[in-house]
């Protein structure tokens, strides 16, 4: 390892699995799913029967349970749990003691406050303009996450949000190695943030055709690369990760997990929806990861796919895999337990990642019963694998053409 690597010291996470992240780990490797009936939630809307899906995976421990009630109540949900996942990471990492002009803090979202935009919007109509809270505005901006662990943790680097749709989390990731790599910081907190459960949220996605409708049977609901699939299930939750100057790691003792080696960043360019049927962007952000890394593609064992259970978007990230690595890599697809995190997806699945190569397995694709032949490389089903994992891709693709990977490797 050279002192100029990047490498991650502390992780935390608030998700449908759990509420910490061994809780997540635990539970993903015992197969379980977070996904459930969502009824209780939507039966104040007034239309709420005609919603094709009733299902989402929301956050096991809800983070205003968490944090203090004061506090709670002047954030959105998204800040909460952002905030709850920063604080687990810090704790996690050991509490560096870094000058806070080179700590940073990236936070993305693909959304930002929209359970805020939506109460806030409900008092105004029903109530009047006086009711509606001052702390609208802090509470709905996308940045929130990020200002509040910034606030938290006193890290005046800089304050960043990422906002690429589905990406954004894994984008935060790639923005504080660039932060590390340039010289701006040495100790990033950085991860994403996603809260956006919501009778409009799963209208919007369920109009465009990507929810599964498995309204009797939640926890088979999300399938990927199975010939059963039929769209992916809403999620909420936080990731972060604490990532470090190697040399500076290694001058406090840090624990390192693993190294964040390489990214790859890349627009499609194609449909502000549906990723380029080539796989162009999606192949070059894999292979930008490993030459970062100063890999090659036969180094590359495993890849914690992006795969969120939709017909098209399953086979295609599956085909540039194997145009960017090659057939001998093996694949896991985490949305089959927690749903679709969107905006924390690449944080918590990069969490997923790291613990994957320290524990040294991979965890199985739950509800794969029938691989789609169109799928030509090893997914993980049944039971988690147990192997040494060395060098993994974790894959994020977002709305828009976003698409990044990143390269983590062993420490």
């Amino acid at each position: 390892m050279s002192a100029g690597d990047v490498v991650v010291t502390g992780v935390g996470a608030t998700s449908p699995l759990g509420g910490d992240v061994e809780s997540l780990w635990r539970n993903l490797l015992d197969g379980r799913s977070g996904v459930r009936r969502i009824d209780d939630q939507l039966t104040g809307y007034a239309h709420w029967e005609e919603l094709p899906t009733r299902i989402a995976a929301p956050m096991a421990v809800s983070p205003d349970t968490v944090l203090p009630r004061v506090q709670a109540r002047r954030m959105d949900r998204c800040e909460q749990a952002a905030l709850v996942a920063a604080q687990q990471a810090w704790a996690d990492a050991g509490t560096p003691d870094v000058d806070p002009l080179r700590l940073a803090v990236v936070i993305g979202t693909g959304i930002g406050g929209l359970t805020t935009v939506l109460g806030q919007d409900d008092l105004i109509e029903e109530k009047g303009p006086s009711r509606v809270s001052p702390l609208t505005v802090p509470m709905l901006m996308p940045n929130g996450p990020a200002a509040y662990v910034s606030l938290e943790l006193k890290a005046k680097a800089g304050t960043y949000t990422t906002v690429s749709a589905c990406a954004s989390g894994a984008e935060a990731l790639s923005q504080a190695v660039r932060l590390i790599r340039s010289g701006e910081a040495d100790v990033v907190v950085a991860g994403g943030a996603e809260a956006i459960i919501s009778p409009l949220m799963i209208a919007g996605f369920a109009q465009a055709r990507t929810l599964s409708k498995r309204n009797d049977e939640p926890e088979r609901a999300s399938r990927p690369f199975d010939v059963d699939r039929d769209g992916f299930v809403l999620g909420e939750g936080a990731g972060v990760l604490v990532l470090e100057r190697a040399s500076y790691a290694e001058a406090r003792g840090a624990r390192v997990l693993a190294r964040l080696a390489g990214f790859g960043v890349t627009a499609d360019a194609y449909h502000i929806t549906g990723p380029d049927p080539s796989g162009d962007g999606q192949i070059r952000a894999i292979r930008a990861a490993v030459a970062m890394g100063g890999l090659t593609p036969a180094d590359v064992e495993h890849v914690n796919c992006h795969a969120t259970s939709t017909v098209v978007g399953d086979v295609g990230e599956a085909n540039a895999v194997q145009a960017a690595l090659g057939d001998h890599v093996v694949l896991t697809a985490p949305k089959s337990s927690l749903g679709h995190l969107v905006g924390a997806a690449g944080a918590v699945e990069s969490i997923i990642t790291v613990l994957t190569i320290r524990d040294g397995v991979i965890p199985a694709t739950l509800n794969l019963e029938s691989q789609t032949p169109d799928v030509k490389l090893d997914v993980v089903s049944g039971e988690p694998r147990r192997r040494p994992v060395r060098a993994a891709i974790c894959n994020s693709f977002g709305f828009g053409g976003q698409n990044v990977s990143l390269l983590f490797t062993a420490a």
